[in-house]
């Protein structure tokens, strides 16, 4: 996905530097907007329904974010401008989920000389289970 929108950047970078002589920058988003959703459908010619992928998703989401909400409202898109709207919120929570979840999951590694300790203990002791396993380690504390 990431690989996709680093294209579809690209491509819509290229097709700015063409728009850029126009002075209204809702233009520029909405001709932009417009011609990826034109990429879109040429993709799913005989879809009945208009698929967006994540990247396509995101592509749209923060094209139209700048835009005022009255004008993304007068915007002819293939989805409702609430969709947009919710596909940027989607982005940004999925964002500031990814960079507040802890970077490891699950609990600290066992020290390499308990975890050798306990299975010395329960090679040598082979009808002890864990329990009597952690009373022993209890008594050592």
């Amino acid at each position: 996905m990431l690989l996709r929108l680093a294209y579809l950047g690209v491509t819509n970078a290229l097709a700015l530097l063409r728009l850029l002589p126009m002075s209204d920058r809702d233009k520029d988003a909405e001709i932009l907007a417009l011609r990826h959703q034109i990429t879109v459908l040429e993709r799913q010619l005989h879809g009945e329904r208009v698929r967006f992928t994540r990247a396509d998703r995101a592509w749209l989401a923060a094209l139209l974010h700048r835009l005022p909400r009255d004008i993304v409202r007068g915007l002819r898109l293939l989805v409702r401008p609430e969709t947009v709207l919710r596909w940027h919120r989607d982005l940004i929570a999925r964002r500031h989920a990814r960079i507040s979840r802890p970077r490891r999951a699950g609990r600290r590694r066992t020290v390499r000389s308990i975890r050798r300790l306990v299975l010395r203990m329960a090679r040598e002791n082979p009808t002890w289970g864990y329990r009597r396993i952690h009373g022993e380690l209890l008594v050592l504390v």
